[in-house]
């Protein structure tokens, strides 16, 4: 099997990973994803240029970060490699950029080697676990990453997918409770108080199609600033994705349900 090839096994539920890869316009997921991606985004049109706004607050997230003198990142919840990862707007700003990437699916571990390419002033690595396992990942990413020091901590569009109950906002403080002071919190996350009917129906259609498995929750501005208790969240806020330092071409569209931050762990 080379390294884009899908494992042979179909699944009858829809992935996370594989959902989003169809909304990018990918071609590595099944018909399940195929099937949930469009009914999901039927019921919500915004879907789809969320998922790229979501890519490019990603990009430019990195790139602060990068510029604050950031040279170090843990990427949890990557999704299968697309344009622009974390490790290649990092290098590009700054060479000796190291990443570690971590996600559950084996789909994406197929392509892991896409992921591990790195300049040779750099480092990458890819860790094979699930977002609540925070001692796995920490331990598995200190191998690549000296956590005395500064880490750009990556959230991006995965803590919908930890229920209340699983707390969430637990999770993320574990995680930065083990990274040193002058870390990063980067997370967005989907609203439900923008566009509100519509977000609640294309996940009601998402978590249909899932059948429990990794089901999303969508959240409010309120509870995505719970997520950065205690930190320093820059300037503009939580705010949509569009809105967040955008780019003199890029045009702000608060229709679009993501909330969005950057924070600092003092």
């Amino acid at each position: 099997m080379n390294e884009h090839a899908l494992p042979t096994s179909h699944p009858t539920h829809a992935h996370p990973a594989r959902v989003y890869n169809v909304w990018l316009g990918g071609k590595d997921h099944y018909q399940v994803d195929q099937e949930a991606a469009e009914l999901a985004a039927e019921a919500n049109p915004t879907i789809v240029p969320s998922v790229r706004a979501n890519r490019a607050f990603l990009g430019r997230a990195v790139r602060h970060l990068a510029v604050s003198g950031i040279r170090q990142f843990l990427d949890i919840g990557t999704g299968i490699p697309a344009a622009e990862n974390t490790h290649e707007v990092a290098q590009r700003a700054a060479p000796e950029s190291r990443v570690v990437y971590v996600d559950n699916d084996p789909i994406v571990l197929t392509h892991a080697r896409a992921l591990l390419v790195s300049g040779p002033e750099g480092q990458t690595d890819y860790v094979q676990a699930d977002a609540r396992d925070v001692d796995t990942i920490l331990d598995a990413a200190s191998r690549t990453l000296d956590l005395n020091r500064p880490v750009g901590l990556m959230l991006v569009a995965i803590l919908q997918y930890v229920k209340d109950s699983e707390d969430p906002w637990d999770i993320t403080r574990r995680l930065l409770d083990r990274l040193a002071p002058g870390s990063y919190l980067a997370l967005s996350h989907p609203a439900a108080d923008v566009t509100a009917p519509e977000v609640a129906e294309s996940m009601r259609i998402y978590n249909e199609r899932a059948a429990g498995h990794a089901s999303a929750t969508p959240r409010t501005r309120k509870d995505v600033e719970r997520f950065c208790e205690g930190l320093e969240i820059l300037e503009p806020g939580v705010v949509t994705l569009t809105r967040w330092r955008p780019g003199p071409s890029d045009t702000p569209d608060d229709t679009l349900p993501m909330w969005c931050a950057v924070a600092h762990k003092a």
